[in-house]
């Protein structure tokens, strides 16, 4: 839900405001926030770590993940962008084993391969006007699936508290970069509604603007955490699943705020996507060891 509102939020601010503007203030706001849970949890000595490496690429991913996915939000409805983005469980899926060596059966690759249809269908070939659009969230979501993956390895020796921090100082110092390089808006030339907010001139916002900007950081903040969190302690195919429940929730701030509906080929799409999804979490639950079933049911 954190999450979800936060893209809505951003989504809302995307036709006057740069998107690296977007991203510096709420990573300032979030690295605030995290702050505080850290000295809760035990004070700065937790953000000591043995992975420097794994704690930069981990924040190079999130931004790769977050300025795609939300160069995509600007041109397409909330919840058709969601429904695009959230391939990456099923990319999870594929890294988890390649690179962890989880073992998969035949039955969650056929769910696999069902979602990465709902995909190519949200992506529409041949739509000239969607198709750059829509390709953003599927960037996203590869670099996200990736993300997760070094979040497991993190797992083992960091806190989340502590990965959710790091991450948000790169993306602040990313985006402040971005801003001195290109703030000016001397590139924002192009017509395209994601092109246009990567490439905006800075812009000073008033009050609402401001108080909606800190809601982004506080958003975003707790629900890095949560799900640094989520997959710090569990199987990414196990955590992953439960992040679909940003469909219905993207599909209402959608309709509440834009009045957009899906047509019925995003509708299918968004079918196949989800249902994909939760299946592989269906054959998790099945498959997995009766203690780490139990230990998934009660942190429910």
């Amino acid at each position: 839900m954190a999450l979800t509102l936060q893209d809505a939020v951003v989504k809302w601010l995307s036709p006057t405001f740069a998107l690296h503007e977007i991203t510096f203030a709420r990573s300032v706001t979030a690295i605030v926030i995290t702050l505080v849970i850290v000295q809760l949890e035990g004070g700065l000595r937790l953000l000591r770590t043995r992975r420097p490496a794994l704690h930069l690429i981990r924040g190079l991913l999130f931004i790769a993940a977050n300025m795609c996915f939300f160069m995509g939000v600007a041109s397409l409805p909330l919840a058709e962008a969601t429904a695009v983005f959230f391939v990456a469980p099923l990319f999870i899926t594929v890294f988890s084993v390649v690179l962890l060596g989880d073992r998969v059966g035949t039955r969650r690759w056929v769910a696999v391969l069902t979602g990465m249809v709902g995909m190519v269908i949200m992506l529409r070939p041949g739509r000239e006007t969607l198709e750059l659009a829509a390709l953003f969230p599927v960037g996203a979501a590869m670099a996200y699936a990736l993300l997760q993956i070094v979040t497991r390895r993190l797992g083992t020796t960091d806190r989340a508290s502590s990965m959710a921090l790091y991450v948000h100082l790169a993306f602040a110092v990313a985006s402040l970069g971005v801003g001195l390089g290109i703030g000016d808006g001397r590139f924002a030339h192009s017509d395209h509604p994601s092109l246009q907010f990567l490439l905006r001139a800075w812009s000073w916002p008033g009050p609402t603007e401001l108080a909606l900007l800190f809601a982004c950081g506080v958003l975003i903040g707790a629900g890095t955490y949560f799900l640094s969190q989520a997959y710090r302690v569990a199987q990414p195919a196990v955590v992953a699943p439960f992040e679909y429940s940003a469909l219905p929730l993207s599909l209402l701030w959608g309709l509440l705020v834009w009045g957009d509906w899906p047509d019925a080929t995003a509708a299918v799409g968004m079918s196949l996507i989800a249902g994909s999804g939760l299946y592989v979490f269906y054959r998790e639950t099945m498959t997995a060891p009766p203690a780490v079933v139990r230990r998934i049911l009660r942190r429910r």
